[in-house]
């Protein structure tokens, strides 16, 4: 019993002493450890380098193509509002060939190239426009070169090279216009075979599209054909909703109003919508010239028509050269490129930037914005209302 009282008395003496020796540790580390959180740098060490923003490339949602003629001067362009030039025009050969515009051409092409890419634009070789070089309709040698397998192949092959020696973005074709079943076929297999060679090195294929409505009685108009499964192989359908002064007679009024565009911009989507292609593929054309109520007298610059006056650019109308020109000012402009944007559209496209006023009156400035303000717009966000 003594024992066993000794025993536990020196267990009790044992877990006091252990206690006073375990606080003091723990009290000792916890003032050290309060000392090391208190104190304060008073100066960095470190000295921080300015350093240069990177260079980012354009990653807007919307494109702003424009095309470009081969013969103009490639310094007046405003590359840095574009996401796209369209170099316009190679010209088919009939067996599949592939032709320039002589040496003027290739200089223009280069140049074009190398003011493009100081800001981060890219450019796209067009085939085909209306007019050969040989003289006559494109259609004429496109025709024959997509029809026969072994010259579409080989024009796929030309297309491709100049692609890669030119360093180009991409190739457009432009193929006025497809007029039968046979043609629609011919054009989606030559562009189903472009496409695969461009993708595969990471360059882009666009096609341009006659508007396909007449704009006189505002219908869909049946002689040109297009396979639409087609659409699926490109990065985007230039639509070329302009021209429609020749429609049902001559009218210069009916070059490109805003009801022909609103028609045509129906007419497409609900194409898109129906075959389940992206809407976002497709790019409203407007035309950068104006229509002369006499069909004797040329068509003039937009250019043209904001030198003789800026204030031109608040009308659709002017009177130069003793008649009437007809065209698209400013807030026709602002109202179709807005209507591209609620139509879920892919972007706005010009023919052509060689045409172009200079300066904040022009075209291009005045599509940038709107579609610049449209990128810039606060997303919404919209709450579950929980029943």
């Amino acid at each position: 019993m003594k024992k066993n009282y000794l025993l536990l008395v020196l267990v009790i003496a044992i877990t006091f002493i252990g206690g006073i020796i375990t606080g003091h540790y723990f009290s000792t580390n916890n003032e050290h450890s309060k000392s090391m959180n208190i104190q304060k740098v008073t100066k960095s060490t470190l000295k921080p380098q300015t350093k240069k923003l990177p260079n980012v490339k354009k990653t807007s949602s919307k494109v702003l193509i424009g095309y470009v003629q081969d013969y103009r001067d490639p310094n007046i362009v405003d590359y840095s509002k574009l996401t796209h030039v369209i170099f316009s025009f190679a010209h088919p050969t009939k067996d599949g060939g592939l032709l320039l515009n002589g040496d003027t051409a290739l200089s223009n092409l280069r140049a074009t190239v190398t003011n493009a890419k100081k800001h981060d634009t890219k450019v796209m070789l067009a085939i085909g426009g209306w007019f050969h070089i040989k003289g006559g309709e494109s259609y004429d040698y496109f025709k024959p070169a997509i029809s026969n397998p072994t010259s579409r192949t080989r024009l796929v092959n030309e297309l491709t090279r100049i692609a890669d020696r030119e360093k180009l973005d991409g190739i457009d074709i432009d193929f006025e216009h497809p007029r039968s079943k046979a043609d629609a076929q011919n054009l989606a297999a030559f562009t189903k075979e472009l496409s695969t060679q461009l993708h595969a090195k990471n360059k882009e294929l666009s096609i341009a599209v006659y508007s396909k409505i007449h704009a006189q009685t505002l219908t869909e108009i049946g002689f040109v054909e297009y396979e639409p499964s087609m659409f699926v192989d490109v990065d985007h359908v230039n639509i070329m909703a302009y021209d429609g002064q020749w429609d049902g007679g001559y009218h210069a009024e009916n070059l490109s109003p805003f009801p022909f565009t609103e028609k045509i911009v129906t007419y497409w989507t609900h194409l898109f919508e129906t075959y389940k292609i992206p809407t976002e593929k497709l790019v409203l054309g407007v035309p950068l010239y104006a229509q002369p109520a006499d069909p004797k007298i040329k068509q003039v610059s937009y250019g043209a028509i904001i030198n003789q006056n800026p204030a031109n650019a608040n009308g659709d109308t002017v009177n130069m050269n003793g008649t009437t020109y007809y065209y698209n000012g400013e807030a026709t402009m602002k109202k179709k490129t807005k209507l591209a944007l609620d139509c879920n559209m892919g972007g706005m496209m010009l023919w052509e930037a060689g045409l172009d006023a200079q300066g904040a009156r022009s075209v291009t400035s005045t599509i940038y914005d709107v579609l610049e303000a449209s990128a810039k717009e606060p997303v919404k966000y919209y709450s579950v209302k929980k029943n």
